[in-house]
């Protein structure tokens, strides 16, 4: 059996590999997946590609050079083992499977079988939604609130979606223009650009003078979650969304003083924290998560397939990455087809 997957071997590097092995013995629990598509983080990917995440160094991380990369994939079912009960052979599923042709994959991580006629190049690009629904499971939303997400990227776009599809009051703000209007076309009513200072009198102009019931940092950066708090209406909530990355040199006391005499909560946003499938009732799980997006997709309530801006061939990962990397507004998401791949 010869499988391709993409490899990051290092710094800006990154390479489609090709093995021939054996078809594996699959354990109880496990599924092998032929890969139909896959979809790229911009976030994580790019941060292990770059080296700006620490641990691609460090002997034994989960991240650690080489480091074979990816966690959205959509595929068809090829075989299972004796102990499956997520789904059988040719059915087509969307899991956290990494970018390779073929895929040997435990069901006690998330197996979200596909039945709605949607396009599943989309659905592996709503893995991203998954990441963004941590925001409202952590929010405590209420009645009427306004939100301010700060970064309009995929998860901060997807993220702004969702809070209106609960009914509250969203602002998008990013200084990026092309960011903006692409969130508009998402159905996002207020984007807001510029400066700090331009940007918090236009969030007080649009709230009245309200400011945020709940910010949400949807970047992953120090400085931008001042910002965040800045704009945060006193017993508010602040959600960091974003994994922070970037050291960024400040006084503490800025950030704490606030927080105190504000009476404002703030409230990490981490998606791994959250169980893959419900041990208690209904509880909230990955696996409920993605039942939400599907259903949320198949009425037209999330809007995925406008974030789609390419559509590349495996063999074209280095493009892909160094596209996201270098040209953001360009490439706002990208989906590798692995359908038509030798």
């Amino acid at each position: 059996m010869r499988i391709r997957e993409v490899v990051v071997t290092g710094q800006h590097q990154v390479e489609l590999q090709t093995t021939d092995t054996d078809a594996p013995v699959l354990a109880a629990n496990e599924l092998l997946i032929d890969t139909e598509y896959t979809f790229i983080s911009s976030g994580t990917e790019l941060a292990n590609y770059t080296g700006r995440e620490p641990k691609v160094f460090q002997k034994g991380a989960w991240c650690e050079y080489p480091w074979r990369s990816g966690y959205a994939n959509v595929g068809i079912v090829r075989d299972v083992g004796a102990g499956v009960t997520r789904a059988a052979p040719g059915d087509r599923v969307f899991t956290y499977g990494r970018h390779a042709s073929t895929i040997s994959y435990s069901q006690d991580r998330l197996v979200a079988p596909i039945k709605e006629a949607v396009d599943p190049a989309v659905v592996a690009a709503s893995r991203m939604a998954g990441v963004a629904m941590t925001a409202i499971v952590v929010g405590e939303i209420g009645t009427n609130p306004w939100v301010v997400v700060f970064g309009l990227g995929l998860v901060g776009n997807l993220a702004s979606q969702m809070f209106q599809i609960h009914g509250c009051r969203v602002i998008g703000v990013d200084p990026v223009a092309e960011r903006r209007k692409l969130a508009e076309r998402c159905g996002i009513e207020h984007t807001v650009g510029g400066s700090p200072n331009e940007t918090q009198a236009r969030i007080q102009e649009i709230t009245a003078g309200e400011l945020g019931n709940i910010t949400v940092d949807a970047v992953g950066h120090s400085s931008v979650v001042m910002q965040a708090l800045r704009a945060t209406a006193n017993h508010g909530q602040l959600i960091i969304l974003g994994s922070p990355r970037v050291s960024v040199q400040g006084d503490l006391t800025d950030l704490l003083s606030e927080t105190h005499l504000r009476w404002i909560t703030i409230r990490g946003a981490l998606e791994w924290c959250v169980p893959m499938y419900p041990d208690i009732g209904n509880r909230t799980s990955q696996f409920g998560k993605q039942q939400t997006i599907f259903d949320w997709m198949a009425r037209g309530r999330l809007h995925v397939e406008p974030l789609i801006s390419h559509r590349l061939n495996p063999e074209r990962i280095k493009q892909a990455y160094d596209g996201l990397l270098n040209e953001p507004n360009v490439y706002t998401g990208v989906v590798l087809d692995w359908t038509a791949s030798a």
